[in-house]
Order: structure tokens, then sequence, then C-alpha cells
């Protein structure tokens, strides 16, 4: 089918896309509608942990769409209940509510949050957040990032979120008064670059809120769910943080996200929060499976020995053309490129031929990879040397 058959007039633009519609995927590889195929380090923005129709995916959305789509968040089902257990017996939390987006379980617990320092905190309800941060699309996860330009585009924003400077105990140190209720972060920055904060930042950032009585949230929608090579990226500091959210990879590509927190935390009383579609069977019958797989015995240290190798090999092509070293966690990584070329090097990544490959420029000096977790080092190898051909060419 030529794209001008296709009716893209009727869709609301949003973002400049190419002019290709995707048809289908399989793994590490998605195909147009001219046949070509693209070798995938995008995969939806780190959500399909597990590639493209994941054959356990499909057998979950199968098997649930059979049984149960909806019964309403107002009953129990069984897979809600089933990831709910796996994701607190994997975790150091108690409690999950299930949510369809990032922002909307970030959203979550700024309410968690807040609802926690009514009741224990004399009302306290400001959230320190950080520069570049990035924690969703909604009014007040806009209002938590640290995005430039975010603080005018639907201004006036929500109140409440003052901004300190990652790895910086300092600078967090000094917006603690009367009113904070909380500190949230992203243990990896993943729109601001890929900035991983450091081990002794998360220890001492969670030796501080206890100190002052105050909540620290980790935002995982794009660090979480294996991305990090442990399952939660708040586990490479070896930390308890008091609330997680969840998104992206818990679905694998289908709408899913989770708040966690733990039992202390859980302050929400009936009618509180709530959604039409949250903790659907179909949707946590798919996160249950995806869970499932990754936490199946070898399948992170995988994740870690491809996240070595990738960074091995970014460091190599690092060297041999001048760029800056790179930089991240387990399959979430960045080359720092040093010069403002990577929108470049991802459309020239993009046409190639016969096959194009689809990379990520967070930044314009630098390019993020996330690839499947279950990518392979054959699959890294082929980037890799598409990659520089793309660099022959500027």
């Amino acid at each position: 089918m030529n794209f001008n058959e296709y009716p893209i007039d009727s869709l609301m633009y949003i973002t400049n896309r190419p002019e290709i519609v995707f048809t289908h995927g399989k793994g590490s590889w998605i195909y147009d509608n001219n046949g070509k195929r693209y070798l995938d380090f995008i995969q939806g923005w780190a959500v399909n942990s597990l590639g493209h129709c994941n054959d356990g995916m499909i057998e979950a959305l199968n098997s649930q769409a059979k049984l149960l789509i909806n019964p309403s968040p107002a009953f129990y089902n069984e897979p809600m209940a089933k990831l709910a257990g796996l994701l607190t017996q994997h975790s150091c939390f108690d409690k999950v509510f299930f949510a369809n987006s990032g922002a909307e379980a970030n959203e979550g617990a700024i309410k968690l949050a807040r609802k926690w320092g009514r009741k224990f905190k004399d009302g306290a309800f400001e959230i320190i957040t950080f520069d570049h941060s990035f924690h969703g699309r909604t009014l007040a996860t806009m209002s938590a990032s640290g995005k430039p330009g975010w603080d005018t585009i639907y201004a006036p924003q929500v109140p409440g979120f003052p901004k300190a400077e990652l790895n910086d105990i300092a600078s967090v140190e000094k917006l603690i008064n009367a009113k904070t209720v909380a500190v949230m972060l992203e243990p990896i920055q993943g729109e601001g670059g890929v900035i991983p904060a450091t081990r002794e930042f998360m220890q001492q950032l969670r030796e501080l809120t206890k100190k002052h009585n105050i909540l620290l949230i980790v935002d995982e929608v794009q660090s979480g769910c294996g991305r990090a090579g442990t399952l939660f990226a708040y586990q490479l500091s070896g930390i308890e943080p008091d609330i997680m959210t969840l998104g992206k990879g818990i679905g694998g590509g289908v709408p899913l996200a989770a708040l966690l927190s733990k039992a202390e935390i859980a302050v929400f009383e009936a009618g509180d929060q709530g959604g039409t579609y949250n903790g659907n069977p179909l949707m946590t019958a798919v996160g249950y499976s995806v869970i499932s797989q990754l936490t199946a015995p070898g399948f992170l240290e995988g994740v870690r020995s491809r996240g070595d190798y990738l960074r091995a090999k970014l460091l190599e092509l690092s060297e041999e053309r001048g760029f800056k070293g790179e930089r991240g966690e387990g399959l979430l990584r960045a080359l720092l490129l040093g010069k403002d070329i990577g929108n470049q090097i991802v459309e020239k990544a993009r046409e190639m031929q016969p096959d194009g490959v689809l990379l990520n420029a967070a930044r314009p000096n630098l390019l993020r990879f996330m690839p499947a977790l279950n990518v392979t080092t054959e699959e890294i190898d082929q980037m890799l040397a598409m990659l520089r051909s793309v660099l022959d060419s500027l």
C-alpha cells in the first residue's frame, strides 16, 4: 500500500513523523509498508522489553481475551492479583496499584505522597525533583519534570516541585523545609540523556530522607523491569525506597503501569484513586508474562552480559571516532558524540538501504540505545556496523 493511501490526515499533529507506516515486527526487527525492515534499537522508547511480538505475551493476550477483558476495577480479577504478588515478591514493596501509563503511575505517586503528608506531616506537599528529569505529560508530571521549556508550555504549572541537581546532595538538602513531603527521581535520567544517579548519591538521598522523615520516590518507568540489568534500578544502590513507579517495560508493549509502595505508605482511602481500565485482566495477564520471563533463571544475568558487551563496543567506537565516551546501565546506554550530529545520524540510519536501523538522539549530542532485553550480541554487532556506515557517510 502506498504511503499516500493511508488516511494520515485524520491524525492530529503532535510531532514530525517520517513517511513510512510500520506494519509488523518480530524480536529486534520491524517492517514498514514497503516491506523494508529495520533493526530496532529504540523498541518504543524502552517499551518492548522482550522485542516485538513476544510469543509469551501473545499467548497471554490470546488466552485472557477469551476469558475476561475488563470486569471493572471495582472488583478483583485473577491476573491483577497474580501480577501484584509477583511484583511484591521480587521487590521491597508491599502494595501495588495498576495504571495505564507511566505518567498516570507518577501522578498516583504524587497523590499518594501528598495524602501521606496530609496525614503524617502537617499537610506537607512539596516534592523535590531534579533538573533535566522527565516524569510524564500530565500537568502535574510536567510540572514535576525538569525538562527545559516545560515550565511555560502549559503555564501556570502545578506548584510544589522545587528542583535540585542530580548527584549533588547539598542541592537537595537546601530545599528541604517544613512543607517537604518527598524527593522524587529517576535512578537513570532517560530523556535527560541517560544520566545515572550514582550509588553514593542514592545512598546519601536515602539517608537524608530518613533523617527528615520524608519519602523517597523512584520513577522507574524507563529504568525498571530489567532495563538496568537488575529487575529494578534502585537495587543497584542497595537501598529501599518508599514508593516506586513502573511503566513502559512492565507491559512489554501494551499499556500497563504500576505504583508500588511500602505498606505504611499506602494510605489511600476509598475513592481517592482509581481509573476505568486500571488493573484490567487483559493487560495484567500480559504483564505477568513479561515479569515472569524477566525473572526466569539466567535472564537478568544475560541482560547484564549484553549490557557490558554493548558498553565495550560503544567505547571502542568512541575511541575510534574521537567521541566523548558512553554512559548508562544494563541495556539503557548513551554514546556521547561531543557534537550536535545525533539527529542527522538518526535520519540517515533510518533511511539506509536495504535495511535501516532505528536509533534515538535523546539530546543532539548523543545517541540513546534501548534495544530489546533479549537482543543478541550478533544484532548488537550488526547495529554497530550499520552505525559505522552512517558515520562514514556524514
